[in-house]
């Protein structure tokens, strides 16, 4: 007769064995190699159209591109085996349409620069050299982060670091942080940066350790009003720094959309982690209010408002609704088909690589093309947050969301402001618009996505086998004797 195992774990693994998952690694290799394929054709669409000479530098460039995110699905294989295989190729795909549109868009310039005998440089080099700068950086996040639980000790640091990269821009000097009116950016001789981008990630970092340990104090209810339990007011104190800090954005920075995407993110955090919705309308009032009094106090932030309300009204004036009328004829020229890649006019929108680069999109690709771009960012946040709903620690969970969550949020904040559905917030597209800052940023947090999901993913380990050991009434008693005294006597 056989002894029982004494630990009840080890007997439910040798009755039911744990069920060995795929990691899904070929999936995510012939995805990527379906997005190469799509971004490939885009190319020779584009050239074909603008009566370019086909060369093998496409196939090349397709077959470079391929090796790019082959190096990366290959550090995925390695370092994050059991990661969710449809995040990177839908991100490898928006990378790649970006690359397309920056390309279309950058021939187009350079054809009118020659009839102005002008000299163009074209930026989808610089872009594809972005590309690969941001995943070396992304393989260098899953080799660093094994354990995305390891953040929560630096919550705090990422945080005091988040708040001085997103303030400095308003302390310095216009000449080294305005660009277009935003002083966002941080201007070296060889190179430029905005830290807000790499603040959101921190931030998020830090909310997330913050409400993990602080998440009791958000629960407790305060008054009942008209049925609805009020928080305490000693508990406010988070969600009124939030806001505070996003107006000063507002203000001294002129930057609408970063405020309410960090805005956004922290409420849907402090929801995530407390599931009670009376945070979201208290931070939704705080906002307006804020936003209320902005308008009343700053010029520019009824220069926007004037032109989401009528952009042909401010058409002519300096700083008016010229971009965003613009936007809108190419969105309407467009239609549901588009003009096809290549045959359209998307440079005669300001900013149509950066701000704008999604009406490029909709004027050459249409309604058709510019839902399913949509969808991809959909499903995108769609298995970021799946993944945070699948990991074990709380932590995960708020920062998964979070993650997933801003990647919806920039892309309603971008997409809503040149389809005039709100004022223009000036903030760029993830993963398509031109910008080094942006793209580097965007990659981290997809680094950080797939760590979470792969430990989501990956299988529990089984615990080791324990020797069984025989009951204490069946166990034999051993006797030892003292040794004798001065090495005198001898043992019986």
């Amino acid at each position: 007769m056989s002894t029982p195992l004494a630990d009840p774990a080890s007997a439910q693994f040798a009755t039911n064995p744990p069920r060995e998952l795929p990691t899904r690694r070929g999936t995510e290799l012939v995805l990527l190699a379906f997005a190469t394929f799509i971004v490939t054709i885009a190319l020779v669409l584009v050239e074909a159209n603008q009566e370019q000479e086909l060369t093998s530098s496409i196939i090349w460039l397709g077959l470079s591109y391929l090796g790019v995110l082959t190096a990366a699905h290959l550090a995925v294989r390695r370092w994050a085996p059991y990661a969710d295989p449809v995040i990177l190729p839908c991100v490898a795909l928006l990378n790649g349409l970006g690359l397309v549109m920056i390309h279309r868009i950058d021939l187009a310039l350079a054809e009118r620069a020659i009839q102005q005998g002008k000299e163009y440089t074209p930026d989808v080099t610089k872009q594809v050299l972005f590309t690969a700068i941001s995943l070396v950086l992304f393989v260098v996040v899953l080799i660093v982060i094994s354990d995305h639980r390891t953040l929560t000790r630096y919550g705090y640091t990422c945080g005091l670091v988040g708040i001085v990269a997103l303030a400095l821009p308003a302390v310095l000097p216009s000449s080294l942080s305005e660009v277009n009116g935003a002083k966002v950016w941080i201007k070296l001789p060889f190179f430029s940066i905005q830290p807000g981008e790499f603040a959101k990630i921190l931030l998020m970092i830090f909310f997330a350790s913050f409400l993990v340990t602080k998440r009791d104090l958000f629960m407790v209810a305060g008054k009942k009003i008209v049925g609805v339990e009020l928080p305490r007011a000693r508990d406010l104190g988070p969600i009124l720094i939030a806001a505070a800090a996003c107006l000063g954005v507002l203000v001294f920075e002129k930057d609408l959309g970063t405020s309410l995407l960090f805005f956004g993110v922290t409420l849907v955090m402090l929801y995530v982690a407390t599931e009670r919705v009376i945070w979201v309308v208290l931070g939704v009032g705080f906002f307006a209010a804020g936003a209320i009094i902005a308008y009343n106090l700053f010029t520019h932030v009824q220069q926007r408002v004037r032109n989401w309300i009528d952009p042909l009204a401010t058409y002519d004036d300096p700083g008016g609704g010229y971009q965003v009328a613009q936007g809108l004829f190419g969105l309407g020229t467009g239609g549901v088909g588009g003009t096809g890649l290549g045959a359209g006019r998307p440079d005669m929108v300001p900013e149509a690589k950066t701000d704008f680069i999604t009406t490029a999109i909709g004027e050459e690709l249409g309604f058709v093309g510019l839902a399913a771009m949509l969808m991809l960012y959909l499903i995108l946040a769609m298995r970021g947050m799946r993944s945070a709903l699948a990991v074990r620690d709380t932590f995960g969970k708020l920062l998964g969301g979070g993650l997933a969550f801003t990647i919806v949020m920039q892309i309603f904040v971008v997409v809503g402001g040149v389809t005039n559905l709100i004022p223009n917030t000036g903030i760029t597209a993830p993963f398509l618009s031109r910008g080094g800052s942006s793209l580097l940023a965007n990659y981290i947090l997809v680094a950080l996505l797939l760590r979470i999901s792969d430990a989501a993913r990956r299988p529990a380990t089984r615990p080791k086998p324990q020797q069984p050991q025989a009951p204490i009434a069946e166990a034999h008693t051993v006797l030892v004797q003292r040794p004798p005294a001065n090495g005198e006597g001898s043992a019986s």
